[in-house]
């Protein structure tokens, strides 16, 4: 009997998925997959890289699982712990304006180093061990992401000024899935350190996206930041606007609320912070009717 029930809950589970699946088929998914979701998880495992690598490959299985179902899942991704990891092993000192890392020329090229040498590669590869899926470039490949220097105080960090594109139609019309690192360039080709948040609800915005999903350390929006019982499920940009007023949004998630609001009201469906601590995280919130995290919708 033991077997039969557990076949029974497994259709069970997929008949719940069924009618999300065909909703979200052929649209748009971009999912920032931050640093920090990383490093959180081999935290709180205690296992350290292992559990890292494990929390990788259960990512990449789902959004796997996302582009076979017929969703065309963008990810766009930062690094902020692994760049701050390998600053204090080359005995780099680094600081932080306004939730911003200073980036001087030589912090540059360790950011470089890291996005397009570590981690973007590190994503590619495990989710091309299903098959030949997934594309790494970075912002300034194609003009992707142009930029402009944020504040001359900061160095080499950019926001964005204009975001093209062309070359990631292109890829999901081939149902490939790009896997962005989040580094810029100006006019003049000068590469720039961009906030990963930032970046992804500009692609996102640009893209038209259906959903915009931010994989974080943290279970959610709370309006209150120290009492877990006040985690809010659902919010307009509206009330997420008042929530962001109250300073109850504070740190590094003040970027992941301000690009939900920008995503949300530059046409994007659904803007979600989750958990990426969370195994199958992703599949949670898109194919289930409780989900899990804050989903923020235009109203």
């Amino acid at each position: 009997m033991g077997g039969r029930d557990g076949a029974a809950a497994k259709a069970a589970i997929l008949t719940e998925a069924l009618p999300y699946i065909a909703r979200w088929q052929d649209r748009i998914v971009v999912v920032k997959y931050g640093g920090n979701a990383l490093a959180g998880a081999g935290a709180g495992a205690g296992a350290g890289e292992a559990a890292q690598r494990a929390a990788l490959v259960t990512f990449a299985s789902d959004v796997v699982l996302m582009r076979s179902v017929g969703m065309r899942p963008v990810v766009v991704h930062g690094g902020g712990p692994q760049i701050g990891a390998l600053l204090a092993r080359l005995g780099m000192e680094t600081a932080f304006v306004g939730g911003l890392r200073v980036t001087d020329a030589e912090t540059l090229d360790v950011v470089r180093m890291v996005l397009l040498g570590q981690v973007n590669p590190d994503l590619v590869g495990a989710i091309n061990v299903h098959g030949p899926l997934a594309i790494g470039l970075s912002g300034a490949d194609s003009r992707l992401l142009t930029t402009r220097c944020a504040d001359p105080a900061l160095g080499f960090v950019g926001d964005v000024e204009s975001v093209n594109p062309t070359v990631l139609h292109r890829l999901l019309e081939q149902r490939l899935i790009p896997v962005v690192a989040t580094i810029g360039a100006d006019e003049t080709g000068q590469p720039h350190n961009v906030n990963a948040d930032t970046a992804a609800a500009a692609v996102a915005e640009a893209l038209q996206a259906s959903k915009l999903i931010y994989l974080t350390d943290v279970e959610g929006l709370r309006r209150d930041v120290n009492d877990p019982a006040s985690l809010v499920s659902t919010l307009d940009a509206d009330e997420l606007g008042e929530l962001l007023s109250t300073g109850a949004v504070t740190a590094g998630m003040i970027p992941k609320v301000t690009g939900c609001l920008r995503a949300v009201r530059g046409g994007v469906g659904q803007a979600h912070i989750l958990d990426g601590r969370v195994p199958h995280a992703l599949l949670l919130e898109i194919f289930t009717d409780e989900g899990v995290g804050t989903m923020i919708t235009l109203a």
